[in-house]
C-alpha cells in the first residue's frame, strides 16, 4: 500500500509578482471631482456702472447707438446753417423795377455788388448761354466793337454768364472783350431777369437807366441783333431827352 502523503502545515508560498510591476510607484486613486459652472466674464466698470443706472432709474436703458459722421455733423451744426446753405433768391425784376443789391463775382473774381453800377452811369447787361461758344462769341464781339458807342452815350456794358470767372478770364483775354463780365453760377439774378431757363440762360439783354431802373429788355435775341438794338434803345432814351 502506498505511504499516504504527509500533511503540510506551512503555509504555501506567495506567488511571486514581477519585479517590473513591483517596481512602479503605488498610484493612489482620487475622487473625480464635480465639473464646475464655468463663470461669465465680470462686465466692466463702466458698463456695470449703466446698468446700475438704469435699474435704479426704474427702467432699461436703452442701447447705444452709434452715429454717423454726418449725423453727427448735422446735430453740431448751428441753427440757421441749413438755411445760409440754401440758394439766394430775387424778387423778379420787370421793366419799371430797380435793380437789386446782389453780390456777384467778375472775372477777376473780385465781388461786385450789381446795385452799385447803375449808381452813376446807365447799365447794359447781356446774357450768354455759354462763353466762347460761336454764337457767344458773335453777341460778344459785337458789343466790344460798338463798346465807344455804348460808354459816350453814359452806359457801360457788362456781359453776364453762368460760367466761372476763370472761364470768364480766358474769354476776355482771347476775344479782347474791353468790358467786365460777372458770374452767375446758381443764376440767382439771370432768374430774377425772367432769363434763367431749367438750368440755361437765355439769350437776352437788359438795359438800366442811371439810378437803377430797368428800361428796356429784349429776351429772347439773336446774337448778332443784341448789340445793335440795345445802341439804338440807348440813342432813342438821348434823342427823348434832348427834346423835353
Amino acid at each position: 500500500m502506498a505511504p499516504r502523503a504527509k500533511a503540510t502545515t506551512e503555509a504555501a508560498e506567495p506567488t511571486r509578482r514581477s519585479s517590473r510591476i513591483s517596481a512602479q510607484p503605488k498610484v493612489d486613486v482620487v475622487a473625480k471631482e464635480p465639473a464646475t459652472k464655468k463663470v461669465a466674464p465680470k462686465a466692466s466698470k463702466k458698463r456695470a456702472a449703466d446698468e446700475s443706472e438704469g435699474v435704479e432709474g426704474g427702467e432699461d436703458k436703452a442701447p447705444t447707438v452709434k452715429k454717423s459722421k454726418a449725423d453727427t455733423a448735422e446735430a453740431d451744426e448751428p441753427a440757421g446753417a441749413a438755411e445760409d446753405k440754401a440758394p439766394a433768391t430775387l424778387s423778379p425784376i420787370d421793366i419799371g423795377d430797380v435793380l437789386p443789391s446782389y453780390i456777384l463775382k467778375n472775372e477777376k473774381d473780385e465781388d461786385v455788388d450789381v446795385a452799385s453800377l447803375a449808381a452813376e452811369k446807365g447799365v447794359v447787361f447781356f446774357l450768354v448761354p455759354k462763353a466762347d461758344t460761336p454764337g457767344c462769341t458773335t453777341q460778344a464781339c459785337g458789343f466790344r466793337d460798338t463798346y465807344p458807342d455804348f460808354t459816350s452815350s453814359g452806359f457801360d456794358v457788362y456781359c453776364l454768364s453762368a460760367d466761372k470767372p476763370t472761364a470768364q478770364a480766358k474769354w476776355q483775354s482771347k476775344k479782347n472783350l474791353p468790358y467786365p463780365l460777372l458770374s452767375d453760377p446758381k443764376r440767382v439774378l439771370i432768374s430774377a431777369l425772367g432769363a434763367g431757363d431749367g438750368g440755361k440762360t437765355k439769350r437776352s439783354h437788359f438795359i438800366f437807366e442811371k439810378g437803377g431802373k430797368l428800361v428796356d429788355k429784349k429776351m429772347p435775341v439773336k446774337p448778332v441783333d443784341s448789340p445793335k438794338f440795345a445802341l439804338e434803345f440807348i440813342k432813342s432814351l438821348k434823342s427823348s431827352a434832348s427834346e423835353s
